[in-house]
């Protein structure tokens, strides 16, 4: 992954992150906002990442001010304190003017109007289009009020009163039975029939980062590792998707996504290789959301950790678009450091990324339940 993209590019969303273990750029400011902690307990640290020192903790419910963001990570102040926090334990827009947690809408909305998430987990925005701040996440089941429909955009409310607009594609006709559960899908476990998309991140004329001393470009070992790893899950009976399908390709962020949720997918694998200005070394798994994404991230470290060439540094949360806007479960996952010659000289080696290929295709198999 590049680090001389400007941080407003599209791409950049995905691609850059933080210095340790992550790729390194300056912040850049944001808008100076109020949001709601909606973790348990919330840790600020000094810097915007996870192993730097935590100097203050925040409790459920506080309202903190925001003022600057980067790469997943936001700079709150909280009771005189400052510091850095996940910004995925944040809710905007559930603030007043007033610094409170907003109360409930009462308008009176038809019953009959109703309908259900269909998806593991929706997001309910602002306004009727992906362009608009995510309000919450709706699990798979919640029932929700139909006020509106504008396109292939529906304005909902939760039993407890928050509205905003979600994807009509994800909600379901609860009308016919309306107290009837939604369970999740009955196919077998294991990997046969599961869809799988993979998706060789950066290509065509966006090569990704280079190696520093093979210059071995980044977009050519994502689409060699994601080949082997597609042949590997389709002898396993998996269905499985490329969303680019040559070295020439460079499909935008959001053809990635959507491309994803028109295939159905039961798990979105983005892969990547990674750079420093450090000398970090070894492979990460970043996930977004901890109900759908977490569970396959911790699935795909697991196998990653046990042996492949480099060691592990974990999982991570990582605001990216494709795991971000994906509503089916995904990762991304970074293979090793294109600026360590030690990794270079590893990750180039088809021997290496058959390894890795492997170690994915077994951690999908783990976490469908073999």
């Amino acid at each position: 992954m590049k680090t001389t993209c400007k941080q407003a590019s599209l791409l950049c969303g995905l691609w850059l992150s933080l210095s340790w273990p992550f790729h390194t750029e300056p912040a850049q400011a944001a808008s100076v906002i109020q949001a709601k902690v909606v973790a348990t307990s919330l840790n600020v640290r000094s810097e915007p990442a996870p192993n730097a020192s935590v100097v203050a903790t925040v409790p459920q419910g506080a309202v903190v001010t925001i003022t600057d963001e980067a790469y997943g990570w936001a700079k709150i102040r909280y009771n005189q304190k400052v510091g850095w926090v996940a910004g995925y334990y944040l809710q905007k827009g559930a603030v007043t003017s007033a610094g409170s947690a907003s109360s409930p809408a009462n308008t009176a909305v038809a019953k009959s109007q109703q309908g259900t998430v269909l998806a593991d987990s929706l997001r309910m925005r602002k306004g009727p289009s992906t362009s608009h701040e995510i309000v919450l996440s709706l699990p798979r089941g919640t029932r929700v009020d139909i006020l509106k429909k504008q396109g292939d955009w529906i304005q909902a409310r939760t039993s407890n009163g928050q509205t905003g607009w979600v994807s009509a594609t994800y909600i379901g006709d609860a009308k016919v039975n309306a107290n009837a559960p939604v369970t999740k899908s009955t196919k077998s476990p294991g990997l046969k029939g599961k869809v799988i998309v993979i998706d060789p991140g950066h290509g065509g004329s966006d090569v990704g980062t280079q190696g520093t001393k093979w210059n071995s470009m980044e977009k050519t070992l994502n689409y060699k590792t994601a080949t082997l790893l597609a042949s590997k899950l389709r002898q396993r009976g998996a269905q499985v998707f490329m969303t680019r399908t040559s070295d020439t390709e460079k499909p935008s962020l959001a053809q990635r996504v959507a491309f994803s949720e028109s295939k159905g997918a039961d798990a979105f694998i983005s892969i990547h290789y990674n750079s420093s200005v450090k000398p970090n070394s070894g492979t990460l798994t970043f996930y977004y959301s901890q109900g759908k994404d977490e569970p396959l991230a911790r699935a795909i470290e697991s196998r990653l950790a046990g042996g492949i060439g480099l060691r592990s540094n974990g999982i991570s949360f990582g605001n990216y678009h494709v795991l971000r806007e994906n509503n089916d479960p995904s990762v991304l996952i970074e293979l090793g450091f294109l600026s360590n010659p030690k990794d270079e000289g590893i990750v180039r080696t088809s021997s290496y990324q058959d390894k890795a290929a492997q170690a994915i295709t077994e951690a999908l198999a783990d976490y469908f339940g073999r």
